[in-house]
């Protein structure tokens, strides 16, 4: 039986960018598949996740929580990554097959000279047909060295960040409904396959001449409140996990200032490749939480995809036409 409990306490390291302790992988987590595809390093503070042509590799929160901040510093793998996933996130789905909620972090990786991009979902109540997602590329090379990726859950509002930049803000609304993640989850760290959509939907896939694909995790924190999903909750634990929620509130990680803001809009005007809130392929009817914002809208076509990332893709291939069409660089060849 679990009990509510506010915070995992054992200290490894205290994060730069908020007040937070981070940790030890045998206290908070448990291997989750992959057989030797996870290794943890001797002093507790790092778990290398790895995929190869056999197998994928992930680990998981030993407790579920009811609302939490939940953060690890991850390096991504380089060179060739195409149809390489890397995940953090949060689920249910073990229990809740047809009603699950999940908050994600995906990490999709592409062919070589491509940057590695950054997806978020939003899942309630098993809403996944109506997907919450959005992407980015990144300011910086996630292969060269580690940067933090944290997910702020409350009972008001949800918070993505990279490093100490909020990119993306959750609220909850009436006009959610039932599409807000309400029930404790387990948080998961994987790597896996994602061949069949991952990079270009599925136009380029895994190969494993670059195996093995290595990702690595630390400074892990789990704070919120420990909950038993199917266990029912007597009024203490309820009080508990209401004032574990009331201390998320508090903290410096979800008070949205006005330099945090400034800096979510910065970051969304420069990197955001893609909002459901702008689909209107998919979603010829905005859907009523979304807060469509005019300078952001005007960046997107009708299926979400930004203006700037075909720009760019354009600007290279006329750069490229240009450069084979250079009589000295043509005579070099």
């Amino acid at each position: 039986m679990i009990s509510a409990v506010v915070l995992l306490s054992c200290v490894v390291t205290v994060t730069a960018a908020f007040d937070v302790t981070a940790v030890p992988f045998d206290e908070g987590f448990s291997h989750l598949f992959g057989n030797d595809n996870l290794v943890r390093s001797s002093d507790g503070r790092t778990a290398r996740l790895t995929l190869n042509r056999y197998s994928g590799s992930g680990f998981v929160a030993n407790d579920m929580y009811h609302h939490g901040f939940f953060s690890a510093s991850i390096k991504l793998p380089s060179d060739y990554t195409a149809g390489v996933v890397v995940a953090f996130y949060t689920s249910n789905g073990d229990l809740f097959e047809k009603t699950h909620d999940e908050l994600d972090f995906e990490f999709l990786g592409n062919v070589r000279g491509k940057d590695w991009r950054i997806q978020t979902n939003v899942y309630g109540n098993g809403s996944t047909s109506r997907g919450r997602e959005e992407r980015y590329v990144l300011p910086f090379d996630p292969t060269a060295e580690a940067h933090r990726y944290s997910i702020l859950w409350t009972s008001h509002h949800i918070i993505f960040y990279v490093d100490d930049t909020p990119v993306r803000e959750v609220v909850r609304s009436d006009a959610m409904g039932g599409d807000y993640p309400s029930k404790p989850m387990s948080v998961y760290a994987t790597i896996w396959d994602g061949s069949t959509w991952a990079t270009g939907n599925g136009k380029y896939k895994v190969n494993y001449k670059y195996e093995p694909f290595v990702s690595d995790f630390s400074d892990l924190v789990l704070r919120g409140c420990r909950a038993d999903p199917i266990q029912q909750v007597d009024s203490a634990a309820a009080r508990r996990c209401a004032e574990a929620n009331d201390e998320l509130l508090a903290a410096d990680f979800a008070l949205m200032t006005p330099k945090k803001r400034a800096a979510m809009r910065r970051f969304r005007e420069r990197y955001m490749a893609y909002s459901f809130c702008y689909d209107t392929n998919r979603y010829p009817v905005a859907f009523p939480d979304c807060d469509i914002i005019p300078s952001e809208q005007s960046r997107f076509y009708e299926w979400g995809q930004s203006k700037d990332s075909r720009e760019r893709r354009r600007s290279r291939r006329q750069s490229r036409k240009a450069r084979a069409g250079d009589p000295k660089r043509v005579s070099s060849i």
